[in-house]
């Protein structure tokens, strides 16, 4: 096929020879005449075509584009092959997008497309049914004249979606939906709702049925532990022959105390949907106690005490519960010593422990960095999971329950804090607490 830029040329060409010609055996004016009236035609049908373009483009049907002649038969020979791929990609789109409108309606989750400004652009109809919205009335709206729930929208405005969150619906409480934001291109944000109203129930059922059986295994567990205790200081009651059952036993019955108490404890905090205490905790003070029971403690395992450092910023506090707050750093403190070895009994080097309290990155927070084994990487993940274990029978010996880390996550949640970990194998570890700014309190 000839380009339409050569057909012009060969156009103008032959018009020119004609008239050339014409001008031999006729005169000048002839020649110049017909090659004018020439270029008027060719103008005309160039007009005539374009026009023809014009009237097809308002009503534009693939079975009615204008045939053309010259130059435009190439012209719209083109706009035929382009309009029939366009229908083709018009075709697979359509398609495309019933498949998605489809699969977003069978989808037990909702979906919210919110813009850079937090208003909905598009949902589905299952996240109309679960948050309450309208495409058709609330869309350009701000997710938050329709959201009014303060914890949902200090959730969306925190702009930290790491963790999902659990919102009730207004229209029937007894509904729980998690709420996740994804952000995406242009700021945008992704918003997922889920009905998780059976697997909350469902949880609730485990932690009644662990308070429960808990609560009827303290007492028993606590009348064997007193008769043990009492035979065991009554003189010629036990024949020295048992006596090392009886310290087992003894032994056995504390570690299942302690197992029962820690199940209590994370039984009560996960069932607590009520806001943590919002005090003011000096925490230099605190922290000098935990370092204080950390001495203890490591001088009632081992014969060779632990060094413990402290550095603390005087002038930082934190608002918050100071009872759940201490029991997160006790037992992160505890955790160090009890998996930090005392040290080499020949140079005489102690393990040692370093607690801080300091901003990091501009956010509170409580590290506790020590010299012991050190975690594979493979086990950190797992590491607050209820009675995930790196090293059962050294967890038996230290008296672990492996309730510890999962109590510790959960306080920090009802807090918006979370739980950092690094470790090198055979280096040691460091377990941070990073708490939000909000929770700031400069001393004056």
């Amino acid at each position: 096929m000839i380009d339409v830029r050569w057909k012009a040329v060969l156009f103008i060409c032959a018009l020119s020879v004609i008239s050339l010609f014409l001008w031999l055996i006729t005169s000048l004016t002839t020649a110049l005449l017909a090659f004018v009236v020439g270029l008027l035609i060719y103008l005309g049908s160039h007009i005539y075509w374009l026009h023809a373009l014009q009237h097809w483009f308002q009503s534009p049907d693939i079975k009615k584009i204008p045939e053309g002649s010259g130059i435009w038969e190439d012209v719209f020979i083109t706009l035929l092959h382009y309009e029939r791929n366009n229908q083709s990609n018009q075709t697979q789109l359509n398609s495309a997008l019933e498949r998605f409108s489809l699969a977003t309606q069978v989808m037990p989750d909702g979906l919210v497309i919110l813009s850079a400004s937090n208003e909905i652009d598009w949902c589905t109809p299952n996240a109309e049914s679960q948050l309450g919205l309208s495409l058709t009335t609330d869309k350009n709206l701000p997710i938050v004249n329709l959201i009014r729930d303060s914890h949902f929208i200090a959730y969306l405005y925190n702009e930290i979606y790491d963790e999902p969150f659990k919102l009730k619906s207004w229209r029937n409480p007894e509904i729980v939906l998690e709420v996740q934001l994804i952000p995406f291109a242009n700021k945008q944000k992704l918003l997922i709702s889920r009905d998780m109203t059976q697997r909350e129930k469902v949880d609730i059922m485990r932690r009644d049925f662990i308070a429960n059986v808990s609560h009827e295994l303290r007492t028993p567990l606590t009348v064997v532990g007193g008769f043990l205790e009492t035979l065991g200081d009554m003189e010629g009651a036990v024949p020295d022959s048992l006596k090392s059952y009886f310290a087992m036993m003894e032994e056995q019955t504390l570690r299942m105390r302690r197992i029962i108490e820690d199940l209590l404890t994370l039984s009560t905090i996960e069932s607590n949907t009520q806001d943590p205490d919002d005090n003011e905790i000096d925490m230099a003070s605190l922290l000098k106690s935990v370092q204080n029971d950390a001495i203890g403690l490591s001088q009632g395992l081992n014969k060779t005490k632990h060094k413990v450092y402290l550095e603390a910023d005087p002038n930082l506090n934190l608002n918050g519960a100071v009872d759940e707050l201490r029991s997160v750093f006790s037992n992160l403190v505890s955790n160090a010593i009890r998996y930090t070895p005392t040290g080499d009994k020949t140079s005489g080097k102690k393990g040692e422990i370093f607690i801080s309290w300091a901003l990091q990155n501009g956010e509170p927070a409580f590290s506790v960095r020590d010299t012991g084994l050190g975690i594979e990487q493979q086990h950190i993940d797992r590491l607050t999971e209820r009675f995930y274990r790196v090293d059962r029978s050294r967890s038996r010996e230290t008296g672990g329950t492996g309730l510890g880390l999962s109590i510790v996550k959960h306080i920090l949640i009802r807090h918006q804090a979370k739980l950092e970990i690094s470790s090198e194998l055979g280096v040691g570890s460091r377990f941070s607490a990073v708490f939000p700014k909000a929770r700031i309190v400069m001393k004056k």
